[in-house]
């Protein structure tokens, strides 16, 4: 049996559910999970669907050319279906920060994330010894105000001659073009604390450990070109108080960071993403 996911959005209207769950029944399909949720303001419909065929890729083919012609069509469906077997190549872009690098490839050895990583790019050479340890290439490309340009060209030279389907920036502490954002609409996944734009700049912990917060946290979201303000796929937060230092703060960060940016990737890994006005339906 082939498992596939269907994720929908489109203007609410009456009988979706029915019309495609009807149409893949006859296409001699089965809705084995389903999903949907209605914006109420925006009057807009979203579904996320989990659905088994015994057909080949030929005939799979033949079905998304029919669904696009006999039901898409009609409801003015933004669509995407997506083989569930396959597993997504995932590039990692790091810089010096370890933390994330280290849990996101320990989850993966584990099996907890179903992806590929065929490479970790980084614009410096600190944690090359941790990509040797998990036997995955790694890149060094050196990122300078005079080379951007040049360094940017050579990742996505690399990215597609490896067939990358997304990326994630393991505290990648670069800011991507525009030009390359383009490359990978929604397909770019960032970590950041969540003090943005209160506690801007290299030690926002500090920041924040003055002003006295009695709340820290942070925040995954797919990257656009307006800099941190892409959708929002997943945050969490940690209660601090009088009696935590410096040092606590950026170690509860960390551990902060860790999860969500695991939770957000395995959303996205899960076709468990919709986004719609730069904000972000995740189905459970």
């Amino acid at each position: 049996m082939k498992k596939t996911t269907l994720l929908i959005n489109c203007p609410d209207k009456k009988g979706i559910i029915a019309t495609v769950t009807n149409f893949i029944l006859a296409k001699k399909g089965n809705t084995v999970y389903i999903e949907q949720h209605i914006d109420r303001e925006l009057g807009e419909f979203f579904m996320r669907l989990e659905c088994e065929f015994d057909q080949d890729e030929e005939k799979l083919a033949l079905f998304k050319e029919a669904f696009n012609k006999e039901v898409a069509y009609n409801y003015n469906m933004h669509w995407e279906m997506y083989n569930a077997e396959k597993k997504p190549k995932m590039a990692l872009f790091v810089s010096k920060y370890d933390h994330c690098l280290y849990d996101i490839l320990g989850r993966h050895a584990s099996g907890e994330l179903q992806v590929k990583i065929p490479i970790i790019i980084s614009n410096h050479l600190d944690l090359k010894p941790i990509a040797d340890n998990f036997n995955i290439s790694f890149k060094h490309i050196p990122v300078s105000k005079s080379n951007k340009k040049e360094a940017e060209e050579q990742q996505l030279e690399l990215l597609k001659e490896l067939k990358v389907d997304f990326i994630v920036l393991a505290r990648y502490m670069q800011i991507l073009s525009k030009k390359f954002v383009k490359q990978f609409p929604n397909k770019i996944i960032n970590i950041h604390h969540s003090f943005l734009p209160a506690f801007p700049g290299a030690k926002p912990y500090h920041s924040a450990y003055e002003r006295g917060v009695k709340i820290i946290g942070a925040t995954s979201h797919y990257v656009t070109s307006d800099l941190d303000e892409g959708p929002i796929i997943e945050q969490e937060v940690v209660r601090v108080s009088h009696i935590h230092n410096v040092q606590d703060f950026i170690l509860k960060g960390r551990d902060l960071e860790k999860i969500v940016l695991s939770r957000a990737i395995k959303h996205h890994i899960e076709r468990k993403v919709l986004v719609y006005n730069n904000k972000t339906v995740v189905f459970s």
